[in-house]
């Protein structure tokens, strides 16, 4: 039997860290093989991070434009991802997550009768403007996937009460765990010198970042005036804020922080160093999804500057709190965290490392290369 050919689509950040450990394993397949296209929705972060992981797009779309719309955005990606879809022919498509870039591909491969696998299936907030526009993408893509890799029993749960058969939907854990585990075995130097040397002199470490669209504009400046008010409560603690490109966001925290001794800025850091930060924090506070999965297995407490999290299990195994993005609550609960030691060890909530293995056999079972029977992920 010929290899089957499986599409990905990506063009994020999250993306590309969630998605390179089973395009990982695919390069070692002898039953499927894969072509990689780079919708370019994170323009350079995309690439760096494809790079960290040692990947090079088959295809790389290069979408974005100051300004444009989420309306023009979808229109342009469903019309280049039908391109490659009508020239690549692929047995399979593969999409990741929540983003336009996931929601197009799932779309176009619906147009071209192309069976669609979504990775991460099945986190609901049940508040469709939070986050923006991500719950309403995840929902769409469950309705054109033919296949849902949910990382958590939650999830395949979400899935199964939205009327989804349950013979199409797979437990597996989430594949960042899988990410994080490779990064760390790695065991690189640092990328970013400044960050090295300015953490050698650090013994206790606060790690910040603030991106979500539904934040942008006074959440974000609330976030940063809370870290302001924390940075001089706590003058011998070493704030690290991992600023968005985004001029929305960057313009914010940069006229709010730039000028504090313990706060150190940092445009957006390499994969690996990201990781070597985050592992050597205290605390963590940030509105990212990937960090709320990230976190528990590095042992790092979360303040999540959201009202609503689609990781319920984060909270319900005290791993993290929601403070939205009130200033006030943010220092209340930091402070009240700070003094404290690490005192968690590594909770694997969200995977074990074998969520791409699993996805990979799920795969060729979906394909009909065999039918073996898959011990799903218990969490």
């Amino acid at each position: 039997m010929d290899k089957a050919k499986v599409l990905f689509v990506l063009g994020t950040r999250p993306e590309v860290i969630k998605l390179a450990p089973l395009i990982l394993r695919l390069r070692h397949s002898e039953k499927l093989s894969c072509v990689v296209v780079n919708t370019g929705q994170h323009r350079e972060m995309s690439r760096e991070f494809l790079t960290v992981f040692g990947i090079i797009p088959g295809y790389d779309l290069e979408i974005m434009n100051e300004r444009q719309s989420l309306g023009y955005l979808t229109g342009k990606l469903c019309f280049r991802l039908e391109e490659v879809l009508m020239f690549e022919k692929p047995d399979l498509l593969v999409v990741q997550g929540d983003t336009t870039t996931a929601f197009c591909g799932a779309l176009s491969a619906f147009y071209c009768r192309i069976p669609c696998v979504h990775i991460e299936a099945g986190l609901r907030t049940g508040n469709k403007s939070q986050p923006f526009p991500e719950e309403i993408n995840r929902a769409l893509i469950a309705r054109l996937a033919d296949f849902h890799c949910a990382p958590t029993q939650r999830a395949k749960a979400n899935l199964l009460r939205e009327g989804i058969s349950k013979d199409k939907v797979l437990v597996t854990g989430n594949t960042i765990v899988d990410a994080l585990q490779i990064i760390l075995a790695q065991k690189k130097g640092f990328l970013n010198k400044t960050l090295e040397k300015t953490l050698k002199i650090s013994n206790k470490v606060v790690t910040v970042t603030a991106h979500r669209r539904e934040n942008w504009g006074r959440g974000i400046e609330e976030v940063a005036l809370a870290i302001k008010e924390l940075s001089r409560r706590f003058a011998d603690v070493n704030f690290f804020f991992s600023v968005h490109p985004n001029p929305v966001v960057k313009n914010t925290v940069y006229s709010l922080l730039k000028d504090i001794p313990n706060v150190f800025l940092f445009s957006t850091l390499a994969y690996p160093d990201f990781i070597k930060l985050l592992s050597r924090s205290k605390l963590v506070i940030s509105d990212s999804g990937g960090i709320q999965e990230e976190a528990p297995a590095l042992g790092v407490p979360v303040l999540v500057t959201r009202e609503v999290t689609e990781r319920p299990e984060l909270l319900e195994a005290g791993l993290g709190i929601l403070v939205g993005c009130s200033r006030e609550r943010i220092v209340e609960e930091a402070a009240k965290r700070i003094p404290l030691g690490r005192g968690q060890n590594p909770h694997l909530v969200f995977g074990d490392g074998r969520a791409a293995e699993r996805i990979e056999q799920a795969i060729e079972n979906f394909l009909g290369f065999c039918s073996r029977k898959i011990e799903e992920f218990k969490g």
